[in-house]
């Protein structure tokens, strides 16, 4: 019977995180120990930021649109609710939208959004 290496499954598994870790500084692009540490952090970053992301794209948005609002005389929770009011459905993201390259629609929700209050 012949003898049992772990060859290819080594090699493969090692070829995955290297090459995971490629572009990184140093030895933790080409030394195994370190890479295999540097891209288990680097994954759980990845993961943690998917979700972070959606809420700093949310802030942003909320943030323009709330700018935009002051200058028509209202603020952004009174906006919001006075939207909700009408019944208008519009997500935040077309929101910001409208008020950096459509003025004029958005002071019309604006508009909208101060009669229903």
């Amino acid at each position: 019977m012949p003898r049992a290496v772990d060859g290819t499954r080594r090699k493969d598994r090692r070829k995955k995180i290297l090459g995971l870790a490629k572009g990184y500084w140093g030895r933790r692009s080409t030394n195994f120990r370190t890479a295999k540490d540097a891209v288990a952090k680097s994954l759980t970053y990845a993961y943690r930021d998917r979700k972070a992301k959606k809420r700093d794209f949310r802030q942003l948005w909320i943030a323009r649109i709330s700018a935009a609002v002051r200058e028509e005389g209202i603020n952004y929770s009174r906006f919001i609710a006075g939207l909700h009011k009408a019944g208008v459905e519009v997500n935040r993201k077309s929101l910001s939208n409208l008020a950096i390259e459509d003025r004029d629609a958005f002071k019309a929700l604006v508009d909208t959004a101060k009669k229903a209050l």
